[in-house]
């Protein structure tokens, strides 16, 4: 029991200290230790200097082992550390129970085990998106080119009865293609977004102006699905350095999200205000409530909810829309989010007026 607590005393004193001091202060205590013990040897022996070397060496062995044991085995526990790691188990962590250069040996080693499983599992999510890319585009891609030649096989078979069922094939077939060319302009502006190198055209442009002129050119397409538009634009004009046609196609790739998702008859409100170091735009509608997961989910690439909630063609893009609205705002240093509450939604974009080069 003593003996437990000298080791754990000793532990807590010499973990405090560098590894050059203690092995120092491990040196002076076993010299003086084997003095004590040498000294106590009865004069008048008559192998009284051999036993004095005798047992000033041995007990500074014995004292320099017992000092050094917990030094010796936490290496022991950072080699055997090193091991597991370097074996693959990137999740073990080496025990920090010292403040010396041991200690923190045990701190770089678990960053590095820390760092290459994080390396590790970004590697495969890379390949994990890479495959869900491929498969959500030949999905989306398919669809729509499977009905074009089935329209053009009818067309060319003259498999109509009448010119009605023939003006009908073609203007499906226009549809389709159309719907086609929409997809693969989202997939191709997507993957410009995702590229680091890509460079934004940036100007000086009055936002609210350019929100003004969206709002009226969406309103044919509101009235038709039985929405009207409400906006509340900040008063003065606010003057913010973007790119304006990619700013454009993130803005009105939410209102389309609104218009495809809103309540019919209903109401989408439009808000632009200023927030001193950025511009505030929120777009509000009204719909079908949606689960926390779905929420969560909104922004990811190809993700579609349920296509019956929406009166619109629910296949006229990939999925893409609100994830090409997430990157053109963070590519200009905001942030777009969603605030939802039974069935209440709010889209917001947070704008800096310092947008990054």
């Amino acid at each position: 029991m003593k003996n437990n607590k000298f080791n754990s005393l000793l532990s807590t004193f010499s973990g405090r200290r560098s590894i050059r001091f203690q092995m120092i202060w491990t040196f002076l205590a076993s010299i003086v230790v084997s003095m004590l013990v040498s000294i106590g040897i009865p004069r008048g022996l008559i192998f009284e200097i051999p036993v004095s070397m005798i047992a000033f060496f041995g007990t500074f062995t014995i004292s320099f082992i017992v000092l050094t044991r917990s030094t010796i085995k936490y290496m022991q526990t950072l080699s055997a550390g090193l091991t597991v790691i370097s074996g693959g188990n990137l999740h073990y962590r080496i025990p920090v129970v010292r403040q010396d250069e041991l200690g923190h040996i045990a701190e770089h080693i678990n960053f590095m085990a820390q760092r290459l499983e994080s390396l590790i599992e970004n590697e495969r999510q890379v390949e994990r998106s890479k495959m869900e890319l491929i498969t959500g585009v030949s999905h989306d891609l398919r669809t729509p080119l499977t009905s074009i030649i089935g329209y053009l096989g009818l067309l060319k078979e003259k498999a109509y009865q009448d010119e009605d069922e023939y003006e009908r094939f073609v203007g499906n077939t226009h549809s389709k293609a159309i719907q086609l060319k929409t997809l693969i302009d989202e997939l191709f502006e997507y993957t410009r977004l995702t590229q680091s190198e890509v460079m934004l055209d940036l100007e000086m442009i009055d936002l609210r102006e350019l929100l003004s002129q969206m709002l009226v050119e969406i309103q044919p397409l509101a009235h038709d699905n039985g929405i009207s538009i409400e906006s509340l634009l900040h008063e003065h004009p606010l003057f913010i350095r973007v790119d304006p046609e990619r700013i454009k196609r993130a803005v009105d790739n939410l209102l389309i999200n609104a218009l495809k998702f809103s309540v019919k008859p209903g109401v989408i409100r439009v808000v632009l205000s200023d927030r001193d170091r950025y511009v505030a735009l929120f777009i509000q509608n009204e719909g079908e409530a949606i689960t926390k997961e779905q929420e969560q989910k909104l922004f990811e690439r190809f993700y579609k909810i349920d296509e019956s909630r929406t009166s619109m063609n629910p296949q006229d893009g990939a999925g893409l829309g609100l994830s090409i609205t997430r990157s053109i705002v963070e590519r200009h240093g905001g942030k777009v989010y969603l605030e939802h509450s039974e069935g209440r939604f709010n889209f917001g974009v947070e704008l800096p007026y310092a947008a990054p080069r």
